[in-house]
């Protein structure tokens, strides 16, 4: 009881203080904060402790099932880990929707660098989460009217960085086994680890740990069918980032030339027409494998490409880290000890831990723009593991 009395007042904070922010920024920004605070309200009151469904004989067996699962990971990431031992996957809730929320993630037209929206708590990051498609599709056509690059994206869950006990969640409890400790492993890694306005460092940290979670978790929990299943999705995954990355780099150095803005609209469909040529010659490498088709669903942008930057390029340091170090014990303290630096030393300490993916004038820039917002960005945001990033 004492638990719960403490997250109402915890929610209901949230909703007063969203507000309070909401109003000092004006009539303009009302919607989008109350939307926030709003669905977050009602995620954290739609989840029940994970007892009371295995308990209820309603309850969907398979639904029992990926439950049990879920709590098993839940343990291991405490016990092998090093984790945090605390209320988040320890309830579940059932959505009506395909997708907990819905991403705009925005670039300028002849640009990879995304722009970003500002926050109290969680700083600057290169998206905006709505509770509902149809509102980030309309803020989505303003950006666009303003001549930027736009991508929509379901996201299946987020963490809300220890503020709230985060939920299991319809949108990915029926992931595979692999896929259900990838979510979970790294949606705590936030909790340990989160410097505000530095995605890339954020991100990076957090998919080192998932990484080397899922390979330690296969180790003791998978079968050999598992293992070679998850080794067949490593390598696409690593074909599919590969050739991102030289599109990017294609794009870069597009971006930053001296040519016309003519000619580099006319050369930025050109690489996207030539991104999508290879692509299929991948997927047929593959033996038709399809499960990345949802990238190219719709017009291909500059903000899809950004994404890609903010959760893989700097993932090579957190590794060499992650190796040197040894045990996740002292892999924590040693990001702790990097994140307590300004932002150029952090970049410079995992420069020299491990080479970016992606070195040049375009990517080493600040990103563009910055607008003033409330608390919901506290939250990190997630896509699919195949088909977005």
């Amino acid at each position: 009881m004492r638990n719960l009395v403490r997250g109402i007042n915890r929610a209901r904070y949230w909703l007063v203080a969203v507000g309070a922010v909401s109003l000092l920024a004006g009539c303009a920004q009302l919607k989008y904060y109350m939307q926030a605070a709003q669905g977050q309200y009602a995620l954290w009151s739609d989840a029940r402790p994970i007892d009371d469904w295995l308990g209820d004989p309603s309850t969907d067996p398979q639904l029992k099932a990926r439950l049990e699962k879920a709590l098993l990971i839940r343990k291991f990431a405490v016990k092998e880990l090093g984790l945090p031992d605390n209320a988040s996957y320890k309830n579940y809730a059932a959505l009506s929707r395909p997708f907990v929320l819905w991403n705009v993630v925005a670039t300028p037209e002849l640009s990879l660098r995304p722009i970003q929206w500002c926050f109290p708590i969680a700083g600057c990051v290169s998206y905006r989460g709505y509770y509902s498609k149809d509102d980030a599709s309309a803020y989505a056509d303003e950006l666009r009217k303003e001549g930027n690059d736009v991508q929509v994206g379901g996201v299946p869950a987020y963490s809300t960085l220890g503020w709230f006990s985060d939920p299991l969640l319809s949108t990915f409890i029926n992931y595979s086994d692999a896929e259900l400790a990838r979510m979970v492993f790294h949606e705590l890694a936030h909790q340990v680890v989160y410097v505000p306005g530095d995605s890339q460092f954020n991100e990076g940290f957090a998919t080192a740990v998932e990484e080397a979670g899922v390979a330690r978790w296969l180790e003791l929990y998978g079968t050999d069918p598992m293992r070679e299943a998850y080794v067949r999705y490593n390598a696409r995954r690593q074909d599919f980032l590969a050739l991102l990355v030289r599109h990017r780099e294609m794009l870069a150095e597009l971006y930053a030339g001296k040519t016309s803005t003519r000619h580099k609209r006319a050369e930025k469909a050109r690489i996207f027409a030539h991104l999508k040529s290879d692509y299929a010659k991948l997927k047929d490498s593959w033996g038709g494998y399809a499960g990345y088709d949802r990238w190219f669903a719709e017009p291909l942008t500059n903000a899809q490409l950004s994404a890609v930057a903010t959760y893989h390029d700097y993932l090579p340091a957190f590794r060499a880290l992650l190796k040197q170090e040894r045990t996740f014990v002292r892999f924590y303290a040693a990001v702790q000890k990097i994140a307590t630096l300004d932002l150029v030393q952090r970049r410079q300490q995992l420069d020299q831990l491990g080479r970016p993916v992606m070195l040049n004038a375009e990517s080493d820039k600040e990103p563009t723009a910055a607008v003033e917002g409330a608390p919901d960005a506290a939250m990190q945001h997630k896509k699919p593991l195949e088909a977005s990033f």
